[in-house]
């Protein structure tokens, strides 16, 4: 049977993953990607074999899994559906696919994939491996263990992979060298703080790798770690019920599975019989999350991975009291994304100061003075390298960038020397919230947090080189200080080293606007930044958490942004542990996942009064797997959660019964003008009813489906009755002004956050017509010029409304907190006001998204005010400068400026919507946008030429699309091929199109 020559395969993955390792899902899921350059191009059917050998990939000789021929064009989250698959073993696969012609297409030699140890016990698989800790080492002593083991190796080597996890952080080497992972292109890249955060009294990751190479040709392997305490035993863990206040003992456990030339197995495990040694005099003398890292490179031991090493007068190790504490933990494979080193972000400074002491005290408006200046650099002038620095000085250093991650530093100087480096994310202003003179480094918004790594030179002639790796630090500058030594020091280098789980970039838009184009690499920034190991609310200060309101209202932009599937999946499996854990009666979804601290960000949790509900942070635990299954198309999350979704459910019911009443919030946090925290709960009530009834068809269940349709039309009764009032002139009111539970110490808000609560709030209009919480069309189109009217917040608005807090702000700015910025700009285009939608978007004074660009943004703000050079520094109670939240944004940049979304009725993108919107008052003229989808690149370009749009699409192979193309009328809209518009209404010509390339013309 001949092969089709015009298509080929692409995207080959399993799990999502090319090439994965440490698989450990009983039915593995393959995709693919169809590339054709022929348009019209789809899949008919497909036939997956699955061999232990490559040689057997073939149809007749597939010994594992022969799916045989399959009608079908599903070509995205296939499951393996073969006999169960063996622990610890390589799998080959291929896929063959069959064209609409009927053509075959061959991947060829495919790919493949490993097994993980299959187990969850941490005991079946491990060959006796043990969790082991340090003999003799006191709690929370200083110095990080360093473990080693040395063994002959059995024969010339093949393969070999480690297993490994901790209780802790694990640093690795074998036979010299760091522990890196290989990528496609044979470069090695280096994680941060594995194996990464979860709740480890019910689940702990374990990590594969690949270690062939570093035994290859050697005659012994020499296995060491590092532990460091990561969120295990880090203040950032208080509360959890595995955290201890005296502190945390360190443990690792590993097995390193090695196989020889002649097929035997040689095996090294972590146990107490077989010779591991530990010791903690090495020069990691003290890490923490929030505090950072103290290294002594005078304690450097060199040798200390390598065979030879005297390891004679290191202590033994004992068996870690952890499985008796926890006996029913689970050890499973990580599934998400490890949060990873990104050499190609390389960070590098782009200004350098040296100041000493302060001059011109008691000037500028908080009295402290300025920086004494002492010599400044800049690129791109030549020559920044190398900066001299005396005791008495400070460096600063200014990449250019706000990022997360680690410094990379070159020094030379006197063994001894100890170095104080700080980093920031903003420099001091002379305003009153300043915490220092003019020009230094800002830290006060770090609040408890230390954020600081301490360095002590070894003296080596040539300079030596520190990259810190038990901690992460978010800034943009980093200022360097000899703290002990009576001499200075030369600094040869210094680059910001990025570390993320957002590795692989999916979307991108651009437009013919550079400020609108700066907001959206702020929101990659906030969004790289802010995806290590979990979502976090942000990278600097004593917090550092998983919220889940963030999570929930980003996660669209987040799947838009980047390949985020996998990270998002884990991150639910850790939400419904932390439900079962934390959660109100086990039911409740939690405010804050992993871990216990703000788990539970409720009045009642709090003070023993008011509402016991977090909604608009709990609904993450139904809003994520419906968000994934759109953009995706997987129901995976969806059917492995169900029953933890209808457990939230069903307690929400029993909180209200018959009054269909949501269980509380803390409402439109950070909102310029207030809601009532029990109307935002009713309305996350309603949406999750919603997304429910979608979810619950979608899995075939016909009963649940019925039931939480019924639930939204009764919460919606319910709500109508409370909040939609119709005054004598038929005028209608939504009341969100109501604060129905005086208890609710958030109602008022918390110290450093409050808001005056009023009717017809921009974020309780939004979600009334979001949700269609009105009776009528009638009462809709005075929901929509309430809304218009409250925006565009024109004198006469202020006249009319002159209690309200919109008096004290521009027209056309934002007034909404985090439960109403990711709706916004849809809700008003939906409602047929794009015009501004897109006047929000270009608004540049405050509330605005431009406005932090405008103030010097490189990263998305916590707080609309979080910074003004009139004003100064926001209330350092909750100021972080790289908050990823108000970056929902770009989800109505991809959906609707660039016009690319999936068909809710065929998710995934399996069917494109292209519903491209211009700026009626051509502001913006020109918007790129990409997808990088499972199925190939989607783009559409337009550009805006007086009244002449013309818009480009791409379409992959086995996907199709329907086109809405905004034109005047029918006659004014036209293709490049000349296809006719299958209809015409409000505004837009509707093409329907099959994969390819097009290009549309109409005059709007």
């Amino acid at each position: 049977m001949p092969l089709s020559k015009h298509i080929w395969l692409d995207q080959l993955k399993v799990e999502y993953r090319v090439n994965p390792l440490g698989i450990d899902r009983e039915k593995p899921r393959f995709s693919w990607s169809m590339v054709s350059a022929e348009p019209g191009q789809y899949q008919t059917a497909y036939q997956l074999l699955v061999a232990s050998d490559p040689a057997r990939l073939t149809r007749d000789e597939a010994d594992v899994w022969n799916s045989g021929h399959v009608a079908s064009d599903k070509s995205t989250a296939v499951p393996y559906a073969g006999p169960a698959l063996l622990p610890a073993t390589r799998y080959y696969w291929r896929v063959i696919v069959w064209d609409q012609r009927n053509n075959p297409v061959d991947s060829g030699a495919g790919g493949y994939f490993e097994t993980g140890l299959k187990s969850t016990d941490g005991v079946e698989g491990w060959d006796g491996a043990q969790w082991i800790a340090m003999e003799g080492k006191a709690l929370n002593s200083p110095g990080a263990p360093m473990l080693r083991k040395s063994v002959r190796l059995n024969g010339n080597v093949t393969s070999a992979r480690l297993y490994i996890s901790a209780l802790g952080t694990f640093k690795v080497h074998i036979n010299g060298q760091a522990l890196g992972v290989r990528d496609q292109d044979g470069n090695t890249e280096y994680e941060l703080l594995s194996p990464g955060w979860s709740n480890y009294d019910a689940t702990i990751h374990y990590m594969t790798y690949d270690v062939t190479s570093y035994l290859v040709n050697q005659e012994v392997a020499v296995m060491g770690a590092i532990l460091g305490n990561g969120w295990y035993n880090s203040r950032i863990s208080k509360g959890s019920a595995y955290y201890a206040e005296e502190g945390n003992e360190l443990a690792l456990m590993a097995k390193l599975l090695i196989t020889m030339e002649d097929g035997s197995v040689q095996v090294l495990v972590t146990d107490t019989g077989s010779g591991w040694k530990t010791n903690d005099d090495g020069p990691y003398r003290e890490n923490d999350i929030y505090d950072g890292e103290a290294y002594d490179a005078t304690r450097e031991m060199t040798g200390w991975d390598l065979p030879g090493f005297d390891d004679s007068g290191w202590n033994g190790v004992k068996e870690h009291d952890f499985t008796g504490r926890f006996p029913q933990v689970k050890v499973v494979s990580y599934k998400g994304t490890p949060a990873r080193i990104l050499d190609e972000l390389d960070l590098h400074p782009q200004t350098v100061t040296v100041y000493e002491g302060i001059i011109n005290e008691g000037s500028g408006r908080n009295g402290r003075g300025e920086i004494g200046i002492v010599e400044q650099r800049s690129l791109p002038s030549a020559g920044m390298f190398p900066m001299a620095l005396r005791p008495a000085e400070h460096i600063v250093f200014d990449l250019g960038q706000n990022m997360v991650g680690i410094p990379r530093l070159t020094l030379k100087g006197k063994a001894g020397i100890r170095l104080s480096i700080r980093f920031g994310e903003m420099l001091n202003d002379d305003s009153e919230g300043a915490d220092g003179p003019k020009g230094s480094v800002y830290f006060a918004n770090l609040r408890k947090a230390k954020q600081t790594a301490f360095y002590t030179l070894s003296g080596k002639e040539n300079g030596e080189t520190y990259q810190p790796a038990m901690t992460f630090f978010g800034f943009r500058y980093v200022e360097i200080t000899v703290v002990a030594g009576d001499s200075g020091i030369e600094i040869l280098e210094l680059t910001g080293k990025v570390a993320s789980s957002f590795i692989n970039q999916t979307g991108r838009i651009e437009t013919s606007d550079p400020d609108i184009n700066k907001l959206f690499s702020n929101v990659i920034w906030g969004h790289r930044g802010n995806y290590l190991w979990i979502p976090t609310d942000c990278p600097q200060r004593d917090e550092r958490l998983g919220w889940t309101g963030d999570t929930q209202l980003f996660a669209n932009t987040a799947l838009y942004n980047g390949d985020c599937q996998l990270f998002l999946e884990n991150y639910m499996d850790i939400l419904v542990d932390s439900q079962r854990i934390y959660g109100p009666d086990q039911a409740s979804f939690t405010s804050t996942a992993p871990g216990f601290k703000l788990s539970n960000f409720y009045s009642r949790f709090r003070t023993g009064k008011g509402p016991v509900g977090q909604s608009g942070w709990a609904d993450v635990g139904i809003i994520l797997p419906w968000t994934v299954w759109q953009m995706t198309g997987d129901t995976i999350m969806m059917e492995e959660h169900f029953d933890s979704m209808t457990a939230y459910m069903d307690w929400m019911i029993a909180q209200t019964g018959e009054q269909y009443k949501g269980p509380g919030s803390i409402g439109d946090w950070l909102g310029f003008q207030g809601t009532g925290n029990q109307l935002m709960s009713d309305v996350y009530y309603a949406y999750d009813a919603v997304l429910m009834a979608q979810m619950a068809k979608a899995l075939h269940k016909k009963e649940d489906a019925v039931k939480y349709k019924a639930l939204y039309l009764n919460i919606k009764e319910a709500f109508l009755k409370r909040y939609i009032v119709s005054g004598e002139n038929g005028r209608v009111t939504v009341k969100s002004s109501i604060i129905e539970d005086p208890d609710d110490e958030f109602e008022d808000g918390i110290a450093v956050y409050r808001s005056v609560k009023e009717d017809d709030t921009q974020t309780a209009l939004l979600w009334c017509l979001k949700l269609r919480l009105y009776t009528d069309e009638g009462q809709r189109k005075q929901l929509i010029r309430l809304l218009e009217d409250n925006i565009r917040n024109t004198p006469e608005f202020k006249a009319a409304h002159p209690d309200s807090t919109r008096v004290h702000y521009p027209e056309n700015t934002l007034s909404i907190g985090f439960l109403g910025v990711n709706i916004i700009a849809p809700v008003l285009t939906d409602m047929g006001l794009s015009e501004l939608a897109y006047s929000l978007l270009l608004q540049d004074q405050m509330p605005s998204w431009l406005y932090s660009v405008k103030n010097g943004a490189t990263t998305i703000w916590e707080r609309w005010n979080s910074y003004s050079a009139e004003h100064g520094f926001g209330n350092v109670g909750m100021n972080s400068f790289n908050h990823y939240s108000y970056g929902a944004i770009a989800e109505w940049m991809y959906k609707y400026m660039a016009g690319i979304s999936p068909d809710p009725e065929l998710p995934g993108f399996k069917h494109i919507l292209f519903k491209p919107v211009p700026d009626p008052l051509k502001r913006i003229t020109t918007v790129k946008g990409a997808y990088e989808s499972l199925y190939g690149t989607i783009s559409c370009g337009w550009e805006l030429d007086a009244d002449v749009f013309t818009c480009r699409i791409s379409v992959p192979a086995n996907t199709s699309a329907t086109v809405y193309m905004p034109a005047r009328s029918e006659k004014d809209s036209q293709s490049e091929d000349r296809m006719k518009p299958e209809e015409f209404g409000e505004g837009r010509a509707v093409y329907k199109v099959k994969s390819g390339s097009y290009t549309f013309v109409s005059k709007i």
